[in-house]
Protein backbone atom coordinates (compact mmCIF):
# COMPACT_ATOMS: atom_id res chain seq x y z
CA UNK A 1 0.00 0.00 0.00
CA UNK A 2 1.37 3.48 -1.32
CA UNK A 3 1.85 5.92 1.43
CA UNK A 4 -0.62 9.00 2.19
CA UNK A 5 -0.36 12.04 0.28
CA UNK A 6 0.32 15.55 1.75
CA UNK A 7 -2.33 16.96 4.39
CA UNK A 8 -2.55 20.06 2.07
CA UNK A 9 -3.36 17.81 -0.92
CA UNK A 10 -5.74 15.77 1.10
CA UNK A 11 -7.53 18.64 2.14
CA UNK A 12 -7.69 20.45 -1.34
CA UNK A 13 -9.19 17.31 -3.01
CA UNK A 14 -11.59 16.84 -0.25
CA UNK A 15 -13.22 20.52 -0.67
CA UNK A 16 -13.19 20.83 -4.63
CA UNK A 17 -15.05 18.00 -4.60
CA UNK A 18 -17.45 18.76 -2.41
CA UNK A 19 -17.87 22.48 -2.94
CA UNK A 20 -20.68 22.08 -4.63
CA UNK A 21 -22.48 21.27 -1.38
CA UNK A 22 -20.88 24.34 0.45
CA UNK A 23 -23.58 24.98 3.28
CA UNK A 24 -24.56 28.72 4.56
CA UNK A 25 -21.59 30.65 5.96
CA UNK A 26 -20.93 28.39 10.05
CA UNK A 27 -22.88 29.67 12.71
CA UNK A 28 -22.38 29.14 16.47
CA UNK A 29 -26.02 28.73 17.00
CA UNK A 30 -26.29 26.63 13.92
CA UNK A 31 -26.61 22.77 14.05
CA UNK A 32 -23.28 21.39 15.24
CA UNK A 33 -23.57 18.59 12.58
CA UNK A 34 -23.05 21.14 9.68
CA UNK A 35 -20.69 20.59 7.46
CA UNK A 36 -17.47 23.33 7.24
CA UNK A 37 -14.95 21.78 4.99
CA UNK A 38 -13.31 18.11 5.17
CA UNK A 39 -10.81 15.93 2.69
CA UNK A 40 -10.17 12.40 1.64
CA UNK A 41 -6.37 11.71 0.94
CA UNK A 42 -6.47 9.93 -2.90
CA UNK A 43 -4.66 6.82 -2.16
CA UNK A 44 -7.15 3.93 -1.16
CA UNK A 45 -6.46 0.65 0.80
CA UNK A 46 -7.30 -2.76 0.34
CA UNK A 47 -10.91 -3.71 1.22
CA UNK A 48 -10.98 -6.20 4.16
CA UNK A 49 -7.30 -5.60 4.85
CA UNK A 50 -5.02 -5.04 8.45
CA UNK A 51 -5.16 -1.30 7.58
CA UNK A 52 -9.16 -1.06 7.06
CA UNK A 53 -9.43 -3.43 10.69
CA UNK A 54 -7.60 -0.83 11.81
CA UNK A 55 -9.57 2.26 11.00
CA UNK A 56 -12.63 0.69 12.06
CA UNK A 57 -10.83 0.30 15.75
CA UNK A 58 -9.58 3.87 15.83
CA UNK A 59 -13.08 5.23 14.61
CA UNK A 60 -14.80 3.00 16.93
CA UNK A 61 -12.12 4.80 19.56
CA UNK A 62 -12.83 7.84 18.78
CA UNK A 63 -16.65 8.07 19.40
CA UNK A 64 -16.35 6.12 22.32
CA UNK A 65 -14.10 8.89 24.27
CA UNK A 66 -16.39 11.50 22.75
CA UNK A 67 -19.14 10.50 25.54
CA UNK A 68 -16.50 11.49 28.36
CA UNK A 69 -14.07 13.55 26.49
CA UNK A 70 -13.92 16.96 24.50
CA UNK A 71 -10.89 15.65 22.80
CA UNK A 72 -8.60 12.67 22.83
CA UNK A 73 -6.31 11.32 19.90
CA UNK A 74 -4.86 7.31 19.35
CA UNK A 75 -2.82 5.30 17.54
CA UNK A 76 -3.60 2.24 16.25
CA UNK A 77 -0.39 -0.32 15.47
CA UNK A 78 -0.30 -2.86 12.98
CA UNK A 79 1.64 -5.69 11.96
CA UNK A 80 3.30 -3.48 9.68
CA UNK A 81 4.88 0.39 9.56
CA UNK A 82 2.00 0.69 6.49
CA UNK A 83 -0.79 -0.53 8.52
CA UNK A 84 -0.48 1.98 11.46
CA UNK A 85 -3.33 4.75 11.95
CA UNK A 86 -3.23 8.01 13.29
CA UNK A 87 -6.20 9.63 14.40
CA UNK A 88 -8.08 12.02 16.43
CA UNK A 89 -11.15 14.32 17.51
CA UNK A 90 -12.19 17.28 18.97
CA UNK A 91 -15.13 19.27 20.13
CA UNK A 92 -15.72 23.07 20.52
CA UNK A 93 -15.20 24.49 23.65
CA UNK A 94 -18.79 25.37 24.22
CA UNK A 95 -20.08 21.89 23.54
CA UNK A 96 -22.05 19.29 26.41
CA UNK A 97 -20.16 16.11 26.46
CA UNK A 98 -23.92 14.82 24.91
CA UNK A 99 -23.84 17.00 22.19
CA UNK A 100 -20.11 16.39 21.94
CA UNK A 101 -20.98 12.23 21.47
CA UNK A 102 -23.39 12.99 19.09
CA UNK A 103 -21.01 15.27 16.54
CA UNK A 104 -18.36 12.97 16.56
CA UNK A 105 -20.30 10.26 15.75
CA UNK A 106 -22.08 12.35 13.41
CA UNK A 107 -18.87 13.18 11.66
CA UNK A 108 -17.04 9.46 11.58
CA UNK A 109 -20.27 8.26 10.26
CA UNK A 110 -19.74 10.80 7.18
CA UNK A 111 -16.12 10.15 6.94
CA UNK A 112 -17.19 6.48 6.19
CA UNK A 113 -19.32 7.63 3.35
CA UNK A 114 -17.07 10.39 1.92
CA UNK A 115 -13.94 8.73 2.41
CA UNK A 116 -14.41 5.33 2.04
CA UNK A 117 -11.56 3.20 1.53
CA UNK A 118 -9.66 5.81 1.37
CA UNK A 119 -5.77 6.08 3.92
CA UNK A 120 -6.76 9.04 5.20
CA UNK A 121 -9.53 11.44 5.67
CA UNK A 122 -10.61 14.66 7.46
CA UNK A 123 -14.19 16.21 8.58
CA UNK A 124 -14.91 19.87 9.92
CA UNK A 125 -18.16 19.98 11.20
CA UNK A 126 -19.68 23.35 13.26
CA UNK A 127 -19.52 21.42 16.60
CA UNK A 128 -16.38 19.03 16.08
CA UNK A 129 -13.72 18.01 14.04
CA UNK A 130 -12.10 14.47 13.48
CA UNK A 131 -9.45 13.52 11.36
CA UNK A 132 -7.13 9.99 11.08
CA UNK A 133 -4.19 9.02 8.61
CA UNK A 134 -1.60 6.90 8.06
CA UNK A 135 1.33 9.41 8.05
CA UNK A 136 1.77 10.65 11.69
CA UNK A 137 0.60 14.07 12.38
CA UNK A 138 -0.09 13.97 15.78
CA UNK A 139 1.55 17.02 17.89
CA UNK A 140 2.55 18.35 14.79
CA UNK A 141 2.29 22.11 14.70
CA UNK A 142 0.61 23.00 10.56
CA UNK A 143 -0.66 26.51 9.75
CA UNK A 144 -1.68 25.60 6.13
CA UNK A 145 -4.89 27.12 5.52
CA UNK A 146 -7.69 24.81 4.98
CA UNK A 147 -10.62 27.17 4.78
CA UNK A 148 -11.11 30.92 4.01
CA UNK A 149 -14.76 32.41 4.00
CA UNK A 150 -15.29 36.27 4.38
CA UNK A 151 -18.56 37.80 4.48
CA UNK A 152 -19.69 41.04 2.06
CA UNK A 153 -17.64 44.43 2.75
CA UNK A 154 -19.41 46.83 5.14
CA UNK A 155 -17.49 50.00 3.79
CA UNK A 156 -15.00 51.28 5.99
CA UNK A 157 -15.62 52.43 9.25
CA UNK A 158 -13.48 53.22 11.27
CA UNK A 159 -15.23 52.78 14.93
CA UNK A 160 -16.59 49.04 13.80
CA UNK A 161 -12.85 48.22 12.65
CA UNK A 162 -10.81 49.05 15.60
CA UNK A 163 -13.86 47.33 17.47
CA UNK A 164 -13.27 44.23 15.48
CA UNK A 165 -9.42 44.19 15.83
CA UNK A 166 -10.12 44.74 19.97
CA UNK A 167 -11.86 41.74 20.14
CA UNK A 168 -9.30 39.32 17.96
CA UNK A 169 -6.91 41.44 19.52
CA UNK A 170 -8.55 39.97 23.17
CA UNK A 171 -8.78 36.46 21.50
CA UNK A 172 -5.04 36.19 20.99
CA UNK A 173 -4.11 37.58 24.46
CA UNK A 174 -6.63 35.30 26.22
CA UNK A 175 -4.67 32.05 27.15
CA UNK A 176 -6.38 28.31 27.05
CA UNK A 177 -6.91 26.24 23.31
CA UNK A 178 -10.93 28.09 23.12
CA UNK A 179 -11.42 31.25 22.96
CA UNK A 180 -14.19 33.43 23.17
CA UNK A 181 -15.36 37.33 23.42
CA UNK A 182 -17.23 40.18 22.33
CA UNK A 183 -17.80 43.64 22.71
CA UNK A 184 -21.31 45.33 21.53
CA UNK A 185 -22.13 43.32 17.99
CA UNK A 186 -19.06 41.97 17.48
CA UNK A 187 -18.05 38.76 18.88
CA UNK A 188 -14.94 36.24 18.36
CA UNK A 189 -14.20 32.22 18.80
CA UNK A 190 -10.85 30.96 18.62
CA UNK A 191 -9.45 27.53 19.19
CA UNK A 192 -6.95 25.47 18.72
CA UNK A 193 -6.74 21.29 18.18
CA UNK A 194 -5.51 19.85 21.06
CA UNK A 195 -2.65 18.18 20.34
CA UNK A 196 -0.49 21.18 20.07
CA UNK A 197 1.49 22.54 23.03
CA UNK A 198 0.83 26.11 24.50
CA UNK A 199 3.51 27.81 22.45
CA UNK A 200 2.17 26.20 19.08
CA UNK A 201 -1.23 26.63 19.34
CA UNK A 202 -0.20 30.54 20.63
CA UNK A 203 1.42 30.38 17.38
CA UNK A 204 -1.01 29.21 15.26
CA UNK A 205 -4.12 31.53 16.62
CA UNK A 206 -1.68 34.42 15.89
CA UNK A 207 -1.36 33.42 12.45
CA UNK A 208 -4.71 32.81 12.19
CA UNK A 209 -5.89 36.10 13.75
CA UNK A 210 -3.65 38.14 11.73
CA UNK A 211 -4.67 36.50 8.26
CA UNK A 212 -8.28 36.80 9.46
CA UNK A 213 -7.88 40.68 9.79
CA UNK A 214 -5.63 40.95 6.73
CA UNK A 215 -7.87 39.00 4.23
CA UNK A 216 -11.07 39.73 5.18
CA UNK A 217 -10.43 43.16 5.30
CA UNK A 218 -13.55 45.25 5.90
CA UNK A 219 -16.37 42.48 5.82
CA UNK A 220 -18.93 42.01 7.91
CA UNK A 221 -17.74 38.34 8.94
CA UNK A 222 -15.02 36.05 8.42
CA UNK A 223 -13.59 32.34 9.48
CA UNK A 224 -10.09 31.42 8.93
CA UNK A 225 -8.97 28.00 9.34
CA UNK A 226 -5.93 26.88 9.79
CA UNK A 227 -5.01 22.65 9.87
CA UNK A 228 -4.27 23.22 14.13
CA UNK A 229 -6.67 25.91 14.71
CA UNK A 230 -9.27 28.39 13.84
CA UNK A 231 -10.21 32.02 14.18
CA UNK A 232 -13.41 33.61 13.55
CA UNK A 233 -15.59 36.58 13.88
CA UNK A 234 -18.88 38.35 13.37
CA UNK A 235 -19.55 42.14 13.33
CA UNK A 236 -23.60 41.22 13.51
CA UNK A 237 -23.83 39.84 16.77
CA UNK A 238 -24.40 36.13 18.15
CA UNK A 239 -26.37 35.03 15.49
CA UNK A 240 -24.57 36.64 12.53
CA UNK A 241 -22.93 33.35 10.97
CA UNK A 242 -26.56 32.23 10.55
CA UNK A 243 -28.31 31.34 7.08
CA UNK A 244 -28.94 35.10 6.65
CA UNK A 245 -25.75 35.26 5.49
CA UNK A 246 -26.60 32.30 2.41
CA UNK A 247 -25.59 34.26 -0.58
CA UNK A 248 -26.42 33.17 -4.55
CA UNK A 249 -23.72 31.49 -4.85
CA UNK A 250 -24.48 28.98 -1.78
CA UNK A 251 -27.72 29.02 -2.49
CA UNK A 252 -26.78 27.88 -6.24
CA UNK A 253 -24.44 25.18 -4.83
CA UNK A 254 -27.47 23.92 -2.47
CA UNK A 255 -29.70 23.62 -5.59
CA UNK A 256 -26.86 22.15 -7.45
CA UNK A 257 -25.77 19.50 -4.75
CA UNK A 258 -30.01 18.60 -4.41
CA UNK A 259 -30.22 17.94 -8.57
CA UNK A 260 -27.08 15.98 -8.41
CA UNK A 261 -28.60 13.35 -5.62
CA UNK A 262 -32.01 13.89 -7.38
CA UNK A 263 -30.12 12.36 -10.31
CA UNK A 264 -28.45 9.46 -8.57
CA UNK A 265 -31.99 8.84 -6.90
CA UNK A 266 -33.18 8.51 -10.39
CA UNK A 267 -30.93 5.80 -11.99
CA UNK A 268 -30.72 3.86 -8.90
CA UNK A 269 -34.72 3.78 -9.34
CA UNK A 270 -34.36 2.82 -13.62
CA UNK A 271 -32.02 0.03 -12.86
CA UNK A 272 -33.86 -1.29 -10.36
CA UNK A 273 -36.52 -1.40 -12.45
CA UNK A 274 -34.59 -2.46 -15.31
CA UNK A 275 -33.76 -5.48 -13.16
CA UNK A 276 -37.28 -6.16 -12.43
CA UNK A 277 -38.01 -6.17 -15.96
CA UNK A 278 -35.40 -8.72 -16.37
CA UNK A 279 -36.29 -11.12 -13.86
CA UNK A 280 -40.19 -11.04 -14.99
CA UNK A 281 -39.22 -12.04 -18.75
CA UNK A 282 -36.55 -13.89 -18.09
CA UNK A 283 -38.96 -16.03 -15.90
CA UNK A 284 -41.76 -16.11 -18.65
CA UNK A 285 -39.23 -17.19 -21.35
CA UNK A 286 -38.33 -20.23 -19.31
CA UNK A 287 -41.87 -21.35 -18.99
Amino acid sequence: MARTTSSAVLLLTFTFVFSISALPSPSLSDSTDAFVFGGCTQEKYVQDSPYESNINSLLTSLVNSATYSSYNNYTIMGSSTQDVVYGLYQCRGDLSMPDCATCVAQAVSQLGVLCAQTCGGALQLQGCYVKYDNTTFLGVEDKTVVLKKCGPSVGYDMDAMNLRDAVLGSLARTGGPYRVGGSGNVQGVAQCVGDLSVEECQDCLSEAITRLKSDCGTADYGDMFLAKCYARYTTGGPRAYSKAHSDKNTNDGEKTFAIIIGLFAGVALVIIFLAFLGKVFGGNAGK
